[in-house]
């Protein structure tokens, strides 16, 4: 294998091992960790607002990324309506519904694959003419609405969770 053909197979690599991690975290009774929930909902907040300023640039990105995060919102209650708590003496405790998780890892991962597969020859079509290769991304109102719904989703979730379970600031 070449070294440049080495870059993309790691890197493709690194993202089936991420998205094991995540599925894994969709199925079966989770430990509440308020730390971990807090950071979570601190670097999607981040890119949440980094989403709203993007989509603040044309009218159907904005539109994209509200119509998104009301998307997830209403996900999230339904998820938390699915979703069982319990506490118990080793600490609190959920059980999310793993459907809604999954059904969100894989439109993510499908629109990911998609648009690689679209634009990756025009990347390197870009690249061969000595023109800048990034200018062929184009802003996409349906990626943006997806990370807007995944942002949206996974925020309401976990504060929901933290509050739920009455977890106090550690």
């Amino acid at each position: 294998m070449t070294p440049a053909a080495l870059a993309p197979a790691g890197f493709a690599v690194l993202i089936a091992l991420m998205y094991y991690r995540r599925l894994r975290r969709l199925f079966g009774r989770q430990p509440v960790q308020p730390m971990r929930m807090k950071f979570r909902i601190a670097i999607l907040l981040v890119v949440g607002a980094l989403l709203l300023l993007r989509g603040a640039l044309g009218p159907q990105g904005g539109l994209a990324v509200v119509a998104g995060l009301g998307g997830g919102i209403a996900l999230a209650w339904l998820g938390l309506r699915l979703t069982t708590f319990e506490s118990t003496p080793q600490g609190n405790f959920y059980t999310p519904h793993g459907g809604i998780g999954l059904a969100l890892s894989v439109l993510l991962l499908g629109r990911l694959v998609y648009r690689f597969f679209v634009i990756a020859p025009v990347v390197q079509d870009a690249h061969q003419a000595g023109m800048d290769p990034f200018a062929a991304f184009q802003r996409s109102p349906l990626t943006l609405a997806i990370f807007a719904l995944l942002i949206g989703y996974y925020v309401t979730y976990y504060i929901a969770i933290l509050l739920r379970t009455g977890t106090r600031s550690t």
